[in-house]
């Protein structure tokens, strides 16, 4: 864990890899693949560890043991008005449920902006916890996923295993 101004960045270890987590105050920014250059995987007794990451590794761990279905964590998610639509409509889908990138742009009242929806999903700063791999192909298929299609079908086998 590391400070930069307000922001700490908290590295930790999960079933599908290292995850990046940042928060700034009492709000959660970011839920990245990648494991942030600030950060390190440390003990799981910190000193100075902010309670929002404390509670957003405490969830993680929960949802990775089966025994969280949603999130309540406190989030700042900035991004436009359309991305924000897609990702509000996009926390809607049930654990274990998936939906295409069609379905949700009905959904916002976007019927022809399946690949607009794609790209908000693409620049979706929350991993896991707003749930952009429960969106799949119209066909059934697993696309377009930032952490990669191995992590993306982990996390779906996960879902239907607890659902």
């Amino acid at each position: 864990m590391q400070r930069l101004g307000n922001r700490q960045f908290l590295n930790i270890e999960s079933p599908i890899g290292p995850l990046g987590l940042v928060a700034d105050g009492d709000r959660i920014l970011e839920v990245r693949f990648d494991p942030s250059p600030e950060g390190d995987c440390l003990p799981r007794t910190r000193a100075g560890l902010c309670q929002v990451l404390r509670q957003a590794e405490r969830e993680l761990d929960e949802f990775f043991e089966g025994r969280r279905r949603q999130f309540e964590l406190s989030l700042t998610i900035g991004g436009t008005a359309f991305q924000n639509r897609v990702w509000t409509a996009l926390c809607d889908v049930p654990f274990g449920a998936t939906c295409s990138y069609s379905d949700l742009a009905r959904k916002i009242d976007s019927p022809n902006s399946p690949r607009a929806v794609g790209t908000a999903l693409g620049r979706n700063p929350l991993a896991i916890v707003v749930p952009c791999h429960r969106v799949i192909g119209a066909d059934g298929s697993l696309v377009g996923f930032g952490g990669g299609l191995e992590i993306k079908r982990k996390l779906l086998e996960h879902e239907a295993r607890f659902a």
